[in-house]
This record gives C-alpha cells, sequence and structure tokens, in this order.
C-alpha cells in the first residue's frame, strides 16, 4: 500500500483486523498525505472454521485459541495508539450456529464492534486492497483468494470491480471435507478438485465472457504456492504459479502421501496440513478458467477494509454509492428523503450525547432516511416492510450484514407499529439506541408529510429521563396535529415516551 488520494492531510493512524476462517491479521498504517507507511503487521493461524461441528457450532476450544490471538492484537493496537479500526468477520462467522457467543465475547478483547461481512463485501474489499497494491495499468484482472471457509473471485479493471463471487470452498473446510484421514493420494485430490468445480460451474461462464489480461492471486494458500514453486525453481519469477508448477506440487503432495509428512522446500510448517485442499481448489480454479499463470500480490482483505475506512465520512463511501444507486432503482423522491433525512439530523443534534448517540448512529439515522421509500417501488401497501426486506437481503456494497439489519429494522420501523428491535450484538448498533433512532425518523417522517421541502416548523426537542419533549414554537396546522397525536400513540404502545407542546 502507498498512495489512496481521499486520505485526510494530517496524519491518521488506521487498523484493520481480519478475522478469517483460517488466520486472523492485524495491519497497522500511519496515513499521511496520501502516503502508507507500514508500522505493524501480523498474522496468527487460529483456524476458525476447524473448530465448526457438525451442528455448525464452534467449538469451544478454538474459541479460546482466537480470543488468546484477539487479547494480543488488542495490546498491539493500544500500543500504537491507533486513530480508527475496524475488525471484520468472513466465512466462520456467518456460517457458525454459535456465531454471536464468540462475537460478544471476541468484542470485548478489543473494545470494538466486529462486522461480519458477506461473501461478495468481502470480495470486494479483496478486489480493492489487491487492485491498490498491484498499481499497474487499468486492464481487466482476475483476483483470485483462497480463504479457509470460502473463496473469492472477482473480474475488474482497475479498482472497479465487474464480477463479485465467494464460493463455499475453502483450505480448512476442504481438509476435513476430503483429508479427514489426512491420507493424500490421486483421489483424494480428485475428488476435493471435483467439489471445487463443481462451485466453480456457475461462474465459468460468465467470468470467461468478461475476460481478463492477468490472473492475481492474494493470501496464504496462493503465496505459499508461489513460495514452494520458487523455492523449488529459483528462476521463476517471484510471486509466480505456473500452470505446470501447480501439477507438479500436485504429484509432490500425492507422493508425499499423509499430511503429516507435507514437507516442501518454501512452504511454512503451519501451513502445511491445508496446503493439499488449497492446491486442490487452486487446481480447480486454474482448469474450469483456463489460466496458464497466476501472480501473487500482498494486498489483500486486510487492505481493503482499511482503504475503505479511509474513504468513510468522504464523497468517496461507497455506502452512499449504494444507497443512492437503490434510491434510483426503486424510483424514490430524492428531494423528499433528503428533506426527511435533513429534519430527523437536526432533531438529532439537538439531543444531549449523555444519551449514546454518537456518529456512528447520526449516520445510520440518515441512511435510513435516504431508503426509507424504496418500499414503494414494489408496492404501496406496507411498503415499509417491503424496504425492510430489500435492505435486509439485497448485496449492498461498504455495508456490513449487522449494519444491513439495523437499516432494514430502522425502514420497518419508521411508520405504523413498531417492530421488536434485533437480538443483542446482531445489529450494527444496540437497541435502545435504534429504539432512540426510530423515534427520530419517525418525527421527521411525520414533520415532512406534506412533501413540501420549503416547510420548516423548527420545533425544539430535547429528552428528559427517558422521554423526548418537541415543542413547536408557534402554531401548526390541524393535520399536522392530528398527525402527531397520532405518531404520540403508536410510540406508546411500544414502550416510548414523547410529549409534544404545541401554541
Amino acid at each position: 500500500m502507498t498512495n489512496f488520494q481521499t486520505s485526510p492531510s494530517a496524519a491518521l493512524r488506521l487498523a484493520a483486523v481480519d478475522l478469517g476462517s483460517n488466520s486472523f491479521h492485524l495491519l497497522i498504517v500511519e496515513v499521511d498525505n496520501g502516503h502508507f507507511t507500514e508500522l505493524e503487521k501480523r498474522s496468527k493461524k487460529v483456524q476458525l472454521a476447524a473448530g465448526l461441528d457438525d451442528q455448525g457450532q464452534l467449538d469451544e476450544n478454538v474459541m479460546i485459541r482466537a480470543l488468546e490471538c484477539l487479547k494480543e492484537f488488542g495490546t498491539i493496537i493500544d500500543e500504537h495508539r491507533v486513530d480508527r479500526l475496524r475488525v471484520v468477520g468472513t466465512n466462520a462467522l456467518r456460517t457458525a450456529a454459535n456465531s454471536i457467543d464468540f462475537v460478544i465475547r471476541a468484542e470485548q478483547c478489543l473494545g470494538q464492534r466486529i462486522e461480519t461481512i458477506s461473501g461478495r463485501e468481502e470480495a470486494r474489499l479483496i478486489y480493492q486492497g489487491a487492485s491498490t497494491a498491484w498499481q499497474e495499468d487499468t486492464a481487466h484482472c482476475l483476483v483470485a483468494d483462497i480463504g479457509g471457509g470460502s473463496t473469492e473471485l472477482i473480474v475488474g479493471s482497475g479498482t472497479r470491480p465487474l464480477a463479485l463471487e465467494s464460493l463455499e470452498m475453502g483450505c480448512v473446510v476442504y481438509t476435513r471435507r476430503f483429508f479427514d484421514n489426512g491420507d493424500i493420494t490421486e483421489a483424494t485430490m480428485a475428488s476435493a478438485e471435483q467439489a471445487a468445480r463443481l462451485e466453480l460451474a456457475n461462474i465459468t461462464a460468465h467470468y470467461r465472457r468478461l475476460g481478463w489480461q492477468r490472473a492475481i492471486g492474494t493470501s496464504g494458500t496462493i503465496k505459499a504456492a508461489a513460495a514452494t514453486l520458487r523455492a523449488i525453481h529459483p528462476r521463476l519469477k517471484k510471486g509466480e504459479i505456473t500452470r505446470e508448477g501447480l501439477a507438479e506440487l500436485r504429484q509432490k503432495l500425492i507422493e508425499l502421501g499423509h499430511l503429516d509428512r507435507v514437507s516442501l522446500p518454501g512452504l511454512k510448517s503451519n501451513r502445511a496440513r491445508v496446503f493439499p485442499a488449497g492446491i486442490a481448489i487452486l487446481s480447480a480454479i486454474f482448469e474450469a478458467l483456463n489460466l496458464e499463470h497466476m501472480q501473487h500480490t500482498n494486498g489483500a482483505l486486510r487492505d481493503g477494509v482499511l482503504l475503505d475506512l479511509l474513504a468513510r465520512d468522504t464523497r468517496h463511501d461507497v455506502r452512499h454509492t449504494t444507497l443512492s444507486d437503490m434510491q434510483r432503482q426503486y424510483q424514490v423522491d430524492a428531494q423528499h428523503v433528503d428533506h426527511v433525512a435533513a429534519t430527523a439530523l437536526t432533531l438529532f443534534d439537538q439531543l444531549d450525547t449523555s444519551l449514546s448517540l454518537d456518529d456512528a448512529s447520526r449516520q445510520l439515522l440518515e441512511q435510513a432516511a435516504m431508503v426509507h421509500e424504496i418500499g414503494l417501488g414494489v408496492a404501496h401497501n406496507r411498503y415499509h416492510q417491503h424496504g425492510s426486506y430489500l435492505l435486509a437481503n439485497s448485496d449492498m456494497p461498504g455495508f456490513s450484514l449487522p449494519d444491513q439489519l439495523a437499516l432494514a429494522w430502522l425502514v420497518q420501523a419508521h411508520r405504523r407499529q413498531l417492530p421488536e428491535p434485533p437480538p443483542e450484538h446482531r445489529a450494527a448498533l444496540p437497541s435502545d439506541v435504534l429504539m432512540r433512532l426510530a423515534q427520530l425518523l419517525r418525527l421527521a417522517v411525520v414533520l415532512c408529510r406534506a412533501r413540501e421541502s420549503s416547510t420548516d416548523w423548527q420545533p425544539a426537542l430535547y429528552a428528559e429521563e427517558d422521554t423526548l419533549v418537541l415543542t413547536f414554537p408557534s402554531p401548526i396546522p390541524d393535520l399536522l396535529r392530528q398527525d402527531l397525536a397520532l405518531e404520540h400513540q403508536w410510540q406508546q404502545r411500544a414502550g416510548l415516551s414523547l410529549r409534544i407542546n404545541t401554541p
């Protein structure tokens, strides 16, 4: 990582933690006038995915191992006095039935919210990290990342992804599935490769149509394959993997015969047991996409997370683009929702900070206002429920799964009966904060009901313990008075306290 044009002028320390299914990664950088200086980079094999039992439960011993790693990371982060930190969880946390139990304990270790991201969001961030690290021309490229629980494949041009996919195949889960007894044979390798080809079948034709000029690989399996090949063939370019070299590695692994005997030049011992499964997946990718060679690059998910974190609060924030695209797709009245958003933020800014409403809360409120009417693009009846469904089930670049859940809940809660808030730790914000944001969004919607952007009643808002007090400086129309009275009833039914003062 070197330069990024949206970085602030003042020096800023950023940290990213990637809770991968095989390894946990920490990256800390200082950004000064667009230049990145790497301060710390750590990786630790945790193999979270290996701790999943047949019921999809994370094993306690694996969780303890993971938590010990996060305590170490937390100490390092504190020592560097990081300004901003983002922690993302990937496939193992997406699939584990008891992931929330782990997340709660992990958040205590780091003092930071953990964001589980979707497979396609993981792919987008991987591409962002890889394409920035590559820093060559804007020709189409294929990026592959074989993780512990999933494999991400992306075709893009420059820094723009054109196709994103996350497939359910990874070196840890395939080791358990195909090499559980340790044997490495022609049959076990072929079975793993066939399973990988089946996963690839749905995307192969589309990716080939898009085409690419070069294939790039990121992360552990591909890095290990490149390092091993170069140790065997020193004349190879650093980071290069060829079809012939991959076939040679495959044959050497079969000759070794067992996971306990996997030892190759350039291959780290802590990578050895999952290496055959990784090579099987990589071989299937080469075959399905007809690759002759691939080049490893150091840019990966953690780099993409940092770049995304830095772009937030700027015009380059991909979340704003995502919401704007949804507005256009569902033909939202942009002028009206902008008025609702401005009104909601005016109300928010009047409340005392003791109500635990921070910048993240303010941002979520604005985002919910931007898309609170997307459900009208489906049907007018119960449009708040349609909008909530769309937000919960769409691919939304820039948003984590907890972000989407919180956003979807707020949109459902913006009118009529307030639903029960999501369970704690599943949404991006605590339940009490979400309920307060719902109050503000609902009031903003009522105040803007006439859909006249020039209308501004300029009410004052403050909190009196658990009661929101809304005071108007001048008389209001009877229709607005009736709407507010009905809103008072809705909030009262939900156990919320609202007092409205009018002249």
